[in-house]
């Protein structure tokens, strides 16, 4: 969906910077200064304008520390104002990650933050293109996992290497998605561990990073070091760390370590995009799934649940779409009918006298089903059942 982002000082309304998704053309400065003027205009009037709703827009504001200002317009998709305060908070939340929040809300000179900044805008932009993004974190604000009969094996290599790394933060990315972690990484907020994830993933590929994090509830004005070393493609482990050891000592002990862990690392990166094992059946007319824990913050999602979906290419709808339905499908559901962890869908909805268990969609093309059962939260995606299908 094509949108606009803008930051601008909450003081003043002096435009900061603007990221934009899609092919859109720049919108005018005097529309984004009326588009900040009647935010505060109606501040000035003790009136909290949160958004507002066009034909076929709409407009969000969000004030963060009495500092910045963040403006965001995009198209109507009907959904919840939750998932677009959700996508601001991560915005700024990012941009505390990368740049530190002492320096985001004390700004001292103006022109020099502007070319500083500019170092949050890989992690803002990948945010904007969320309907690209191949896991659901930055909807449910839960960490997407891949679930693997060999986790239990890798948990013991991952600690001991943790442990040499003289941290307890750690964490085994597959694809983008965590494997096994410490017991101290799952401590982190549940923003935190999406935006850890989020920025290897975004990071350039590379055998090893060493990454200044600030931690946003953490440790948001001291920074730590988010060392990373690619143990084969698509598979990464993570160590939270100080100011040792180097990159450079560590890396020297990453095939000590990990070597005989190799046939496992690579049959849990063999279950990609699956994401969870071949031997749990799962019925054929299932083109996806999400399933959230809103306890634990953590999800388990595919788009690709069958091996035969690469013989039926044709029969049925690609990968891209799949993954847009079902976050749609999300966003309509979480907020009208379920409550989740996401910042304003924590109560249950008002508009109903009961609670909303179960809700589905159809269409001539597909089928959609959510259930909710204690802290489980399951969205599921099917294909229209055709006679043909119901004998293969």
């Amino acid at each position: 969906m094509a949108a606009y982002l803008f930051c601008l000082t909450a003081e003043g309304g002096v435009p900061l910077f603007s990221r934009t998704k899609g092919d859109l053309k720049p919108l005018p400065f005097p529309v984004i200064g009326s588009l900040n003027g009647v935010h505060m205009f109606a501040s000035n009037q003790a009136v909290s304008l949160l958004s507002t709703t066009t034909d076929d827009a709409k407009v969000v504001w969000r004030v963060f520390h009495d500092s910045l200002t963040l403006i965001m317009v995009s198209g109507d998709d009907n959904a919840c104002d939750c998932h677009f305060n959700q996508l601001l908070n991560l915005v700024f939340q990012s941009m505390v990650l990368v740049y530190g929040q002492d320096d985001l809300i004390h700004i001292k000179n103006v022109e020099r933050f502007k070319k500083e900044i500019k170092v949050c805008y890989h992690m803002v932009d990948t945010l904007l293109s969320h309907d690209e993004l191949s896991t659901f974190s930055d909807v449910t604000n839960a960490v997407d996992t891949i679930l693997a009969p060999e986790n239990q094996v890798l948990q013991a290599f991952l600690d001991a290497f943790v442990e040499a790394a003289d941290s307890s933060y750690g964490c085994l990315l597959v694809h983008g998605k965590v494997a096994v972690a410490t017991r101290k990484w799952w401590t982190f907020t549940s923003t935190e561990l999406v935006l850890l994830s989020m920025i290897v993933a975004a990071s350039p590929k590379c055998s090893s990073r060493d990454i200044p994090v600030f931690l946003p509830h953490t440790s948001p004005t001291v920074p730590h070091r988010l060392l990373t070393y690619q143990l084969m493609k698509g598979v990464e482990v993570c160590a939270v760390c100080g100011p040792n050891p180097s990159l450079a000592s560590l890396e020297m002990e990453v095939g000590r370590f990990w070597r005989a862990a190799y046939e496992s690392l690579k049959a849990v990166s063999r279950l990609h995009p699956r994401n969870f094992p071949t031997n749990m059946p799962i019925d054929q007319n299932i083109l996806g799934f999400l399933l959230v824990n809103v306890e634990s913050h953590k999800s388990l999602c595919t788009v690709q649940p069958m091996e035969e979906d690469t013989r039926k290419t044709g029969k049925t709808m690609g990968t891209m779409r799949r993954r847009e339905i079902l976050r749609s499908f999300y966003k309509y559901v979480v907020g009208t009918y379920f409550p989740s962890t996401i910042e304003g869908s924590s109560e249950e909805p008002s508009q109903f006298s009961h609670k909303v268990l179960e809700t589905y969609i159809t269409s001539d093309t597909h089928k959609c089903y959510a259930i909710q059962s204690g802290p489980h939260q399951m969205f599921a995606l099917f294909q229209p059942c055709h006679p043909h299908l119901r004998n293969e």
